[in-house]
């Protein structure tokens, strides 16, 4: 009996291509070329699923040139780079990879605060260039976590475990901003008080972005906003690129019109704006939020769960659409 075809867009671990090559015939991508969207669109040609990352462009173009792809299984949580009513209109199923991966990003996120906060990398190229010679009563004296505030937009279950780790952790006051209010009961488990963003951005010591990516939610944080925050406040972004208007927040940072920023996601990316380059009050990460290799093993082990239940059994694990015009 033939087995269906699949395409694995990236490299991943050996053990998920033995995993799907049980049950198909599949293509890989060991050497991690990033292709483009003509590049892909060929590569997907008599493929009835994909295994991709959120780097991997499933537009309406790609989408109505390959007519026998019925699944897209993500590995990532965020989804931006599918044309959802696209798929669904073509009967082809999206699938992403959430919860596996809260906590550790939630790790991430504190950790990228806290470098931030506490100047570590500018503080570690000064040393790695021979600079440090001697101790002084200022040297990057940077932010207390302890005791500040911590303002949250977007407070899903990421932001949530942020929400935990600063209050209980560290006894910070929590305040979030959302597109709707928490319940009463998640609200003190995370010991967070809701307010306006404007409210937020004033008042907070050290903001923290966990906002998913949307046209309404392109640069939350902009000019406007980055007027609106403490001069002495931290801004940290581990949502997605374009929630943050890059070259705005350079420019904060270089008039120190704000104390610092920590990045992990870009506008662009894997491009950097190359105005924060020049600036050493922000911690720059490579978008590896999620990276340990437990999580990303468990990311990808959803991926091929979600090809296998769908292509084998019609039941997808984490599904984001209902397909119609199933052949």
């Amino acid at each position: 009996m033939t087995k269906p075809k699949i395409l694995i867009a990236r490299a991943v671990f050996p053990e998920i291509i033995a995993k799907l090559a049980q049950h198909f015939e599949v293509e890989t991508n060991q050497a991690d070329v990033v292709w483009t969207a003509a590049e892909l669109t060929a590569k997907l040609q008599g493929k009835v699923g994909a295994f991709v990352t959120s780097s991997d462009p499933l537009n309406a173009a790609v989408i109505a040139a390959c007519p026998e792809l019925k699944i897209c299984a993500s590995m990532a949580v965020g989804y931006n780079n599918f044309d959802v009513p696209a798929m669904t209109a073509a009967g082809i199923l999206a699938t992403n990879a959430p919860d596996v991966l809260t906590e550790t990003t939630a790790d991430f996120g504190f950790a990228l605060l806290m470098a931030t906060a506490r100047r570590v990398s500018e503080s570690e190229a000064y040393l790695r260039a021979g600079l440090w010679t001697k101790w002084s009563y200022d040297m990057f004296a940077g932010a207390d976590i302890h005791g500040a505030t911590l303002g949250i937009i977007g407070m899903g279950r990421i932001g949530q475990g942020i929400a935990k780790r600063g209050a209980h952790g560290f006894g910070m006051k929590v305040v979030y901003h959302n597109r709707s209010r928490l319940d009463a009961a998640t609200e003190t488990q995370c010991k967070a008080r809701y307010v306006s963003k404007e409210e937020l951005l004033r008042t907070a010591d050290h903001i923290v972005l966990v906002v998913p990516y949307s046209k309404e939610a392109h640069h939350t944080i902009g000019a406007a906003e980055l007027a609106q925050m403490k001069p002495s406040a931290c801004l940290v972004n581990i949502a997605r690129g374009g929630i943050v208007d890059d070259a705005a927040l350079a420019l904060a940072l270089r008039e120190k019109r704000i104390a610092a920023a920590g990045l992990d996601v870009y506008e662009g990316e894997p491009q950097v704006h190359p105005d924060l380059l020049t600036v050493s009050t922000v911690v720059l990460t490579p978008h590896i939020a999620s990276a340990s290799i437990p999580t990303r093993m468990a990311m990808a082990n959803l991926a091929a769960d979600n090809l296998i239940g769908y292509l084998l059994h019609k039941k997808a694990v984490t599904p984001l659409n209902v397909p119609v015009n199933i052949a």
